[in-house]
């Protein structure tokens, strides 16, 4: 089995909310039509410019507190976003022949201090054996600790390498991999292969690109020490065709992280 994230950026233009990207899920679908039903997979994608824009207005993370009435909305309008974009999403994949099952996070997982301590997993179990494919989403989440906040699709990538065990974690990003400073910075170099040292490093000597709600490359690195315990980790250019097919077929066209 194996994981693939969709990065909010690659799906939808964050610059444009509400847009969607259906072209490039329509390839991403076609690739990944190429290896089912002998491969099966479990989809996350994250919220892009559907899910951050109310998450900010309504400063979710900040948790059920100040104007409560206002924040509940809030909350219900941030898991509203979300479906819109699985929906639509959902819609590409059947329409390529896939049997995508939107599975909706925030009723599946309880967080507590930002990380996920429950989550249900046997729906997804059952979705697989059936020959389905689940495609869950970054959303809002109960959280015990203060109420609400956001769970990102990082966060359900991790827990689910770590529950599942899946042969591939795949993160699709709108750059084509990992580098060692800032990509739009001169003189960026690509990191084809990442090691623990090495992750740690770059954690410890250099800022976050392109950070967001969820975090940004730097909470990817982090999720990718946890996961890297389970699973070989992949981050590739989710735009440019052909990439998730090299991964599936067992090449690295980004940056990976072989299981330690």
């Amino acid at each position: 089995m194996i994981i693939i994230k969709l990065g909010g950026s690659v799906i939808s233009d964050k610059n444009n909310p509400y847009s969607f990207n259906r072209e490039a899920v329509e390839v991403i679908a076609e690739e990944i039509a190429q290896f089912y039903p002998e491969e099966s997979f479990i989809l996350v994608h994250g919220g892009g410019s559907f899910g951050h824009p109310n998450a900010r207005e309504y400063k979710i993370r900040e948790g059920l507190m100040g104007d409560v009435k206002r924040k509940r909305i809030g909350f219900s309008k941030t898991h509203q976003a979300m479906l819109k974009l699985n929906d639509l999403t959902i819609e590409v994949f059947l329409e390529k022949g896939l049997p995508a099952y939107s599975v909706s996070s925030s009723s599946i997982f309880l967080i507590e201090n930002g990380d996920i301590i429950y989550g249900d997993l046997e729906i997804l179990r059952k979705l697989l054996e059936k020959g389905l494919i689940p495609v869950l989403f970054g959303d809002t989440a109960v959280a015990l600790d203060k109420g609400i906040d956001i769970l990102s699709g990082d966060q359900i990538v991790s827990y689910l390498a770590k529950m599942l065990k899946p042969s591939k974690v795949i993160f699709l990003m709108d750059v084509d991999g990992i580098y060692d400073k800032n990509p739009k910075e001169k003189g960026a170099k690509l990191i084809t292969e990442l090691t623990k040292e090495g992750i740690e490093h770059l954690l410890e000597s250099s800022e976050s690109a392109g950070i967001d709600v969820t975090g940004g490359i730097g909470n990817k690195l982090k999720k990718a020490l946890e996961i890297a315990h389970y699973s070989d980790v992949y981050f590739i250019n989710g735009k440019v065709k052909g990439n998730l097919t090299k991964v599936l077929q067992g090449k690295n066209p980004g940056t990976v992280i072989k299981r330690w």
